[in-house]
């Protein structure tokens, strides 16, 4: 059982980040009057009656001349119904069908199975009644609903959720968690062409992914099971991420999809970065990304033998990537050669370290002590003057490490002074490439979750 996959296609302006947004019930897209704002997708996780799916908002498709709109169309479709379960075909209640519904409509015609047709701004009844210029698509009766307002959306869920009845349920998902000891997952990620589908294929032992020097060749995040120590571990080999300017309406476009993916349900991001290019924007996002979903991370300097070293070479790396992922610093950094297998071992060896020390617990009496010559020698101040109190800490989990300070105010606990007490655990207990987590709880419920982003 898994989280399917519910794509949101149709032309530019049809609404799709509107609903995207109210299916989350978060404004998470962007949403304007001006076609094509959404340029890349947005992925988030959608719970209805019990039953949890993933909603991907996609771009509108844009055509820049005649001669290019059937090549868009057929890359646009055929690859939302390549990655997805199911497909959102969203048109325009206002407008009617329009001849790009008809283009988009031609191609997803053969999977009419697993497409739902939806006619957004159904705002009355009046829209009701005529939506039948739509049964000229192919798909049968447009759903009408309004995502602005609400209209009709829970009905409109009801029959989404019918459409995929072996999706997730959260009664598994709750159960998945709890499972004892489960395989430690891996997402081997960075841009294209840095060697990730290399170092799987070593770590695994033979050749089970593609490996070419085109960049991009993986399409799709693919799992293998490897044992290393007596332990299962799952190998998560992902596509390239590439620049958003392009990742245009064709492969890349879904398979970063697929990699954001892997990091959600990944426990440790091994991020690759190669050493004879600086590094760029796609890997500052990726590593943002995953610290964000405090992912427990490795980085990986592959094509170690193609830089001509001295003494310092290794200290200069490091000091520049700590330059621009500060909020890294804490994460192993290793040099390798998949070409030539160099240091390859160190692999594995980070990653049992680094999912010991996520898995390690403080106990209550050095949590005092840290108390005693951190806390109380630089205690909290604010700007009002107002007293400020931390009355004790303890851990509340593993993987990652959480601790609660508990508190007289947490709203008084300045920025500031959150990333000293972040700093300070780091410095004292290391958690080396782990991520943690640092609660503030005050007498009443309030409750203040802190990440250092």
């Amino acid at each position: 059982m898994r989280k399917h996959i519910v794509s949101i296609l149709g032309r530019p302006n049809v609404g799709k980040s509107t609903l995207f947004n109210r299916l989350c019930r978060e404004r998470k897209a962007i949403v304007d009057f001006e076609e094509g704002i959404t340029r890349d997708r947005k992925y988030e996780e959608v719970m209805w009656n019990g039953r949890i799916f993933n909603i991907v908002d996609t771009g509108g498709i844009v055509y820049d001349s005649d001669e290019a709109m059937d090549k868009m169309i057929m890359h646009q479709a055929l690859l939302a119904i390549e990655e997805s379960d199911v497909i959102i075909f969203m048109v325009d209640a206002h407008t009617g069908t329009t001849d790009l519904d008809k283009a988009i409509a031609k191609i997803l015609f053969p999977h009419r199975d697993k497409v739902i047709l939806v006619a957004n701004k159904a705002d009355n009844e009046k829209f009701e009644w005529e939506i039948y210029d739509f049964l000229q698509l192919g798909f049968g009766d447009a759903f009408p609903i309004s995502a602005s307002h609400g209209r009709n959306t829970g009905d409109f869920l009801d029959e989404l959720i019918d459409m995929m009845p072996d999706t997730m349920t959260i009664e598994h998902e709750e159960k998945m968690a709890k499972e004892e000891d489960p395989p430690t997952k891996i997402a081997v990620v960075g841009k294209p062409n840095v060697g990730k589908s290399s170092i799987v294929n070593l770590l695994l032992g033979e050749a089970k992914q593609i490996v070419t020097e085109t960049p991009g060749t993986t399409r799709d995040s693919i799992d293998s099971r490897v044992r290393y120590h007596g332990k299962d571990y799952i190998l998560i080999d992902t596509a390239g991420l590439r620049r958003r300017t392009r990742v245009k309406y064709g492969v890349e476009y879904f398979s970063s999809m697929r990699t954001i993916e892997a990091v959600d349900r990944c426990d440790i991001v091994v991020l690759v970065l190669t050493a004879d290019e600086d590094i760029s924007m796609q890997d500052l996002k990726i590593a943002s990304y995953a610290h964000r979903k405090h992912k427990d991370v490795l980085i990986v300097y592959n094509k170690w033998d193609l830089v001509e070293k001295d003494s310092g070479s290794t200290g200069r790396f490091i000091r520049e990537l700590h330059l621009q992922m500060p909020f890294l610093s804490h994460a192993p950094v290793i040099f390798i050669s998949a070409k030539t297998s160099q240091r390859i071992h160190r692999l594995m060896e980070s990653v049992v370290s680094i999912e010991e020390e996520s898995k390690k617990r403080i106990t209550t009496s050095e949590l005092n002590r840290f108390m005693e010559t951190v806390v109380a020698r630089r205690p909290p101040t604010h700007p009002t003057g107002k007293h400020i109190k931390i009355y004790y800490i303890t851990q509340a989990d593993t993987r990652p490490p959480v601790f609660v300070f508990f508190c007289n105010n947490p709203a008084l606990i300045t920025e500031n002074y959150r990333k000293f007490l972040y700093n300070q655990i780091r410095k004292v207990f290391k958690f080396s490439g782990a991520s943690i987590k640092l609660v503030f709880k005050g007498r009443s419920k309030e409750e203040d979750e802190y990440d250092l982003s």
